[in-house]
């Protein structure tokens, strides 16, 4: 398998030029302001899908390459740039403070690159992974079914089926799938050996969108927001090659996957969570009542303070937990601590954020409703807490023996 590699290092045009040369910090304070500037005004339209959010995507990914920002953390040899991961955490945050902010800034390929170049065949990696990285195509990640506990991947009910000409056919649901309508790849997990309930026998699988028997059921909204779908595999009949690592081994390409992924959430829950921060503080300084600003009243004041208490309790869990992964050691324990820490703050601090606002803060007016439900999902996303509390102290107390 070829390793995932990034250094420190430009690309050619039409990108701006050596972006990743500057100082961690520069790099950023110009993701944070192009965020701020270019992609947190256009929330709505980027929000509204259809044709109306494809254009406001595209000429944002325009203006992205064109200030030396696309696809920073990806490898330099698909057409990103390179930047290493510690590096990267620094300017997640940033990034992330926007939930389009990944997308504009080419960086949600990012699991998949990774996944693809470490577990996939040549042909899979030749045929997919640069236009992964240029934006070209779109990968999704089906894994949990209806009526199946989604953090239990011993009960998965769809099946791929060795065809005599090396092909697999694929038969099931899946549901909960981010960005699936728009889709070109979905990596598909699936019992290629033995029957349910087992953790044995399960593998990954790329399934091309188009690919006949793949259909789109509905679209899932997730407290009112759209984005979330559930997609049907009938007979979908797929290449040999496009079996993603060996047969069976799909949990410990998925742990992998996952353990980077929720740690990349993290990164942008917090990110979130500063923004929900920054907007309470200027609503506090600002909201003048009879006697006074709303800053000089003490309740206010605690929702200041148990927030910011709530995010810098929190950064260090988050950043300890991308630390280890970078460095290639298990991250299980600072992972699930960093989940829940993250997901818990950031309902929290825009919470606070909504009610030192009164009704302007459930309103359109501002992102707070859009950070509270992000929020509250967070909970429920990458396995819920109480799913994280449970494995986490299983395996401290294991090593307290």
């Amino acid at each position: 398998m070829t390793p995932f590699t990034s250094q420190s290092a430009t690309i050619a045009a039409p990108q701006a030029a050596a972006p990743t040369d500057a100082a961690p910090e520069l790099l950023r304070d110009r993701v944070a302001t192009f965020v701020d500037e270019r992609v947190v005004p256009n929330e709505p339209g980027l929000d509204a899908g259809g044709p109306t959010a494809a254009a406001a995507l595209t000429e944002l990914r325009t203006a992205a390459r064109a200030a030396g920002l696309w696809a920073l953390p990806l490898p330099i040899e698909l057409g990103g740039q390179g930047l290493p991961f510690a590096d990267y955490v620094r300017l997640a945050e940033a990034e992330g403070a926007s939930d389009h902010g990944p997308s504009v800034l080419g960086s949600t390929s990012l699991l998949d690159v990774r996944m693809l170049q470490r577990h996939s065949t040549d042909a899979v990696r030749d045929t997919y992974l640069e236009r992964l990285v240029s934006g070209e195509l779109r990968a999704a990640y089906a894994m949990t079914e209806p009526d199946t506990p989604g953090t239990d991947p011993a009960m998965t009910a769809t099946s791929a089926r060795a065809e005599p000409d090396g092909s697999w056919t694929v038969t099931g649901r899946k549901w909960f799938i981010s960005g699936a309508a728009d889709a070109d790849l979905i990596t598909v997990l699936a019992r290629t050996h033995g029957s349910g309930p087992s953790r044995d026998g399960l593998s990954l699988l790329l399934v091309p969108a188009d690919a006949p028997g793949v259909r789109v059921i509905r679209e899932l909204p997730v407290l009112g927001v759209g984005g979330q779908w559930e997609i049907a595999l009938d007979r979908v009949r797929i290449p040999g090659d496009h079996l993603i690592g060996e047969p069976g081994r799909a949990l410990s390409i998925a742990a992998e996957r996952l353990q980077l992924g929720r740690t990349l959430r993290c990164l942008r829950w917090l990110g979130q969570a500063e923004r929900a921060f920054a907007l309470m503080c200027d609503r506090a300084r600002s909201r003048t009542r009879a006697h006074g600003p709303l800053a000089d009243r003490q309740l206010v004041q605690q929702h200041v303070f148990e927030s910011l208490l709530a995010i810098r309790s929190t950064r260090p869990l988050v950043h300890k937990a991308a630390a280890l992964i970078d460095a290639g050691h298990d991250a299980r324990v600072e992972a699930g601590l960093a989940k829940v820490a993250a997901a818990r703050t950031l309902q929290q601090v825009a919470d606070a954020a909504i009610q030192i606002y009164g009704a302007a803060g459930l309103g359109p007016d501002t992102a707070l409703p859009a950070l509270l439900r992000t929020g509250r999902m967070a909970r429920i996303l990458d396995g819920p807490d109480e799913l994280h509390i449970e494995a986490v102290a299983s395996r401290v107390l294991r090593q307290q023996r």
